[in-house]
């Protein structure tokens, strides 16, 4: 489903909560910069890890992913 139409029946949803319901059914994920994080420590760290939880490097590499996304979906 394109992404204009995933927002379209999210803002037919009638609650914040059925609203990501929505989106998420239609194949759009909502990203914070914590949740962003938290992502890219369990896909690039993985249990190989020598840290348990996100780094300052995690962090970075969600703000540029975020903003990425944002470009992306700008254009």
């Amino acid at each position: 489903m394109a992404m204009k139409e995933a927002l379209e029946a999210a803002m037919h949803s009638g609650s914040a909560e059925a609203a990501v319901s929505a989106l998420q059914a239609n194949g759009a994920a909502i990203a914070t910069e914590d949740t962003m994080t938290q992502a890219v420590h369990d896909v690039y760290c993985g249990i190989m890890a020598d840290h348990q939880h996100p780094n300052e490097k995690d962090r970075d590499q969600a703000r540029q992913l975020l903003a990425a996304l944002g470009t992306a979906t700008a254009a």
